[in-house]
This record gives C-alpha cells, sequence and structure tokens, in this order.
C-alpha cells in the first residue's frame, strides 16, 4: 500500500525462483503535492538537487496517462532548478500532469511522444510555479542527505518555528561581528549544545523527544571552513560560506520581490534592429514587456524603440538583453531573463556579503548558522547549486572504525 515500498519476484526456472523483498527506504526526492490551476492539475515527485544525474535519463512527464516529452516542459523544469542545481547536471522527475485534452494535441508524432499546447504559456508558467514552490520545500534539515547512502537516504521532517522567520534581518554590506546578529538576538539568547559528562545520554533523550533540530547543535570549526554539529542521526558538517551565501541570496530576492521591478528611464532611448517577426512579438506582448519594467515600442517594419528598462539592469546590454527576452516569449510564450539577470547579480551581492573561510565563530554563532538554515528556503545548496551540508550517520561512522564486527 505503500508507494516506497516495492518488491520483485523473478520466474526463471520453476527450480529457482529469487524473491526480492520490499525494504522500507526511501529515495531522495520531495513530493509535489496535487496543484490545481488554470484547468489544469500536477501532481508526482521530483529529485532533490543533491540526486540530480550527469545526464536527462530519469525524466519521465505525463500528459493525461500518456508519456510525451515537450520543451515547453523541458524549459519549465530547467527554469524551476535554475539556481539550486549544479552546472551541467540533470534533476529527475516523475509527473503526471491533466488538463483538458482539447488544449493538447497528441497527434505531431507518429509515436505519438510528443504533444504541441494550445495554450504553451499558460502550461509553461502553470508548471514552473508548481515545481518552483516544491522545490523551495527543500531546505536544509528537510531531509537528512547521507554521504554513503546518496540518493537512499531517510527522510526527516524539519520542525522550524515559524517565529524565526519573523527576526531575519541582514544588509549586504553590513559588517558580520556578529552572525548571531542575523535572528535580531543577542549572542546569549541564541541557544548553543549543552554538553555535560552525559552528553550522550541526554542528547538521545531529546532526540526521543523530539528536541533536538534536524540540523542538531554545534559542537566545533573545522579549519575556519565547516561547522561541525550533532544532530539525532550522527555528524553534521556545513560549509559556512555557502550556506550562507543561500541564506543572504534568499533574504535579498525577498526584499527586491517585496519591492517589484523599478524601472529605470534610459537618457537616450535606444533603437534595436530586429526581423519583423520579433517586432511582432513585441507588439504582441506590449502588456508582458511593460510588467518586466520595459517600455517598448515597434518603431518600424524591422526595428523597436527602447525608452524604459529594468533600473538594476540598466547598466548592462541592453539590446542583447532585449533579444533575448524577445526569443523567449517567442518559443516559449513566457520569459524570466529579467529575473535571472537581477538574481546573478543578487548572488554575487551575496557571495561578497557572506561569512567567509578563517573566521572564527563561536558555538552561539554556529548555532544561529544552523538554525538560519532551517528556516531559509532552498538552504541545502549554495547559489551555484553545490550542498551547503552532508551528513554522516552513526551506522557509517561504526562502518569506517569496523565497529559491531
Amino acid at each position: 500500500g505503500s508507494p516506497d515500498l516495492v518488491g520483485w519476484r523473478l520466474g526463471v526456472t520453476a527450480a529457482a525462483k529469487p524473491r526480492f523483498p520490499p525494504r522500507r527506504r526511501r529515495c531522495a526526492r520531495q513530493p509535489v503535492m496535487p496543484l490545481s490551476g488554470a484547468g489544469m492539475r500536477l501532481h508526482g515527485w521530483v529529485g532533490l538537487p543533491t540526486a540530480s544525474r550527469s545526464q536527462a535519463d530519469q525524466q519521465y512527464f505525463h500528459v493525461n496517462g500518456r508519456l510525451v516529452r515537450d520543451r515547453v516542459v523541458a524549459h519549465a523544469v530547467r527554469q524551476a532548478y535554475a539556481d539550486v542545481l549544479f552546472h551541467g547536471r540533470h534533476p529527475a522527475f516523475v509527473l503526471f500532469l491533466e488538463m483538458d485534452p482539447l488544449g493538447v494535441d497528441v497527434n505531431v508524432h507518429p509515436a505519438k511522444t510528443e504533444v504541441r499546447f494550445r495554450e504553451s504559456r499558460l502550461v509553461h508558467d502553470f508548471l514552473y510555479r508548481s515545481l518552483h514552490e516544491a522545490l523551495a520545500d527543500t531546505r536544509a534539515g528537510s531531509s537528512v542527505q547521507s554521504v554513503a547512502q546518496g540518493t537512499d537516504a531517510p527522510h526527516v521532517a524539519a520542525s522550524v518555528p515559524s517565529a524565526l522567520q519573523s527576526g531575519l534581518r541582514l544588509g549586504v554590506g553590513e559588517p558580520l561581528a556578529d552572525y548571531a546578529a542575523l535572528l535580531g538576538r543577542s549572542p546569549a539568547s541564541v541557544p548553543s549544545a549543552p554538553m555535560p559528562d552525559n552528553a550522550m545520554y541526554g542528547f538521545a533523550q531529546d532526540a526521543e523527544a523530539g528536541q533536538v533540530p534536524p540540523l542538531g547543535f554545534a559542537i566545533a570549526q573545522l579549519h575556519g571552513i565547516f561547522v561541525l554539529a550533532q544532530n539525532a542521526h550522527g555528524l553534521i558538517l556545513v560549509d559556512m560560506h555557502a550556506a550562507h551565501e543561500r541564506i543572504t541570496y534568499e533574504r535579498l530576492k525577498a526584499s527586491h520581490d517585496g519591492e517589484g521591478i523599478l524601472s529605470q528611464m534610459l537618457l537616450v532611448p535606444q533603437v534595436v534592429a530586429v526581423s519583423e517577426r520579433e517586432a511582432t512579438v513585441v507588439e504582441e506582448n506590449a502588456e508582458r514587456f511593460e510588467e518586466l519594467g520595459f517600455d517598448i515600442a515597434r518603431g518600424g517594419l524591422q526595428s523597436i524603440t527602447v525608452r524604459r528598462v529594468p533600473g538594476l539592469l540598466a547598466g548592462g546590454d541592453i539590446q542583447q538583453l532585449v533579444r533575448d527576452v524577445i526569443a523567449d516569449l517567442a518559443t516559449h510564450g513566457s520569459s524570466r531573463r529579467i529575473e535571472e539577470a537581477r538574481n546573478d547579480l543578487l548572488s554575487t551581492m551575496a557571495c561578497h556579503g557572506s561569512v567567509r573561510a578563517n573566521r572564527r565563530l563561536s558555538l552561539p554563532e554556529m548555532d544561529a548558522l544552523l538554525r538560519e538554515m532551517e528556516a531559509t528556503e532552498r538552504s541545502a545548496q549554495c547559489n551555484h547549486g553545490r550542498p551547503t551540508w552532508v551528513q554522516l550517520t552513526l551506522p557509517e561512522l561504526d562502518k569506517l572504525f569496523l565497529r559491531g564486527r
């Protein structure tokens, strides 16, 4: 009855019938809770970024029960994973989309493995939003990623007080003299790891009572780079710069999302030479360009005039940015170029504003970092898709020292 339990029985000969009984094991995947909107419903599973692949060989997408491959779907998935997946890696997923059969043409290919959506932009945006929300829940501590077991690591639900979310304050240029200040508290008020003589016994009692946070409590710092912590499963290793970089990055994004896209008028309007088809795309998507922070109008049969651009990107290559947005709108019916370009800038700011290697942290400061990670979306990966923490379980540590043999 459980989707996590699968058993096999092979009938080779009458004499030999190997059995492979089901084992209670969970792979590193995130369920996509059934989401509905615009006449569509999506459910299934997406692989965690730490379970990515070197090739796109574990991607299964179904439309009304039919297994298909589609460029719009592939693009929406890539964008949803954009800032949590390491360069050159591919996510694994099994997804099921249910929609009005009249909204999809299944006769594009003789094998019926390709489809054409009549409202491709609507489908693209629905898929992107759904997967983006699912991946946002993969914060540090929401799953225990074992070093040795990899994708077979057990799943542990995170329990982080929502009050932690309300006190997050950090300016990028703010000196990091006291890391615990990130929580709006004094160092003395941040819980540190109690280490009495019977620490292991007391820790086990806390674990049974559910009092140990997912990432546990800090016990030491290694070479000014890694934070070592003890949780209910064993040892946690945290790359403190990568972890703080993600925390700062998510906070910057939230701040800018709250302000909306701020536009800036160009001192001299730019005339961009385009094809007739591209100029038509601009005309047909005038409202969409305005939502993205542009003031663009068709200036002729094969030209457009740009008068206003998103403020954060005013110093960049305006013509190339406009061409990229036009290409996205023409191909996929939507574009996230502005958000991607903005996020690139915010990522750079977060990198420079994060705690650096060789900075010594106290136990309360390290514990503050762990609590921030548990409260921050996507904090299991840094802005570049690298893991921010790993788990060494007690059985893995026992194996290293040949214990129990």
